[in-house]
């Protein structure tokens, strides 16, 4: 991944064949996910615990905060947040958030007093999210900076985020589900999706990581100013399986926290 990639290449037509077969695979691997979830171990009432190797870390890395997409525990993103910590990243999640279903303002609230809750590490801390995710962490650096702007204190320590398979830009197959909420707030005029898109002033702090083909976001990932970085694999759930997205993320966090 290069610095200076702010910009997407062009994007390219993907045969119909592949992309029906990336859109099945998608699925599949969305549904062993979610099974894997339910299969785990825990307590009613009580948080899941992260695993133990998620706990130590290399301290002269930032501190990892995983934030899932809509419909998705955390636990979701366990095999990404192994990667993470197999590279020497202390990983954290945010407890409390369900399926993630609140709106992105109310979401990106709760993270903040979540974290505001933390002392930061001095070499503080970078978002990985997924989807929906990437909103709730973009919504908090635009909030976070407007406050130090004021001259608020933070002690949160944001170093940036990195979010694969976001929708910066809506998704207009939202409509298709236009009768949950959760789903409706994807769409492009929706009010919070017009106002992130408006705040460019960020985008320098997010690394965007996508594949060739995401059947939810047909428009693509793609944000002006972010560091953009295309993945070899398709789809909106499986472009988090590969070894190449978890490479993508190390590379951008690196990249965030460069100097």
């Amino acid at each position: 991944m290069s610095p200076d990639a702010t910009d997407a290449a062009p994007r390219r037509r993907i045969p119909a064949v592949r992309r029906g077969l990336w859109w099945a695979a998608d699925y599949v691997y969305a549904a062993r996910r979610q099974l894997a979830v339910l299969a785990l171990p825990w307590s009613i009432g009580r948080p899941r615990p992260v695993p133990p190797r998620w706990r130590s870390a290399d301290e002269s890395l930032p501190e990892v905060v995983l934030l899932p997409g809509v419909y998705e525990h955390w636990t979701f993103l366990r095999p990404l947040g192994d990667a993470l910590a197999a590279a020497g990243f202390r990983v954290s999640v945010v407890h409390g958030l369900g399926m993630n279903r609140r709106s992105i303002a109310a979401t990106a609230e709760r993270l903040r007093a979540e974290l505001a809750d933390l002392p930061a590490a001095p070499t503080g801390r970078v978002l990985v999210a997924h989807s929906k995710g990437g909103l709730i962490g973009k919504h908090l650096l635009v909030s976070e900076q407007a406050a130090a702007e004021a001259g608020a204190p933070s002690a949160l320590g944001l170093r940036g985020l990195v979010a694969v398979a976001t929708p910066f830009g809506g998704a207009r197959r939202a409509v298709l589900l236009f009768a949950d909420p959760s789903i409706r707030a994807f769409l492009p005029g929706d009010a919070t999706i017009v106002e992130l898109g408006l705040a460019a002033h960020v985008n320098a702090r997010i690394v965007s990581i996508y594949g060739p083909y995401d059947p939810h976001i047909t428009e693509g990932s793609a944000l002006v100013g972010a560091t953009n970085v295309e993945v070899p694999m398709g789809g909106h759930f499986r472009v988090l399986q590969p070894a190449s997205t978890h490479r993508a993320v190390v590379d951008g966090i690196r990249h965030l926290t460069a100097g």
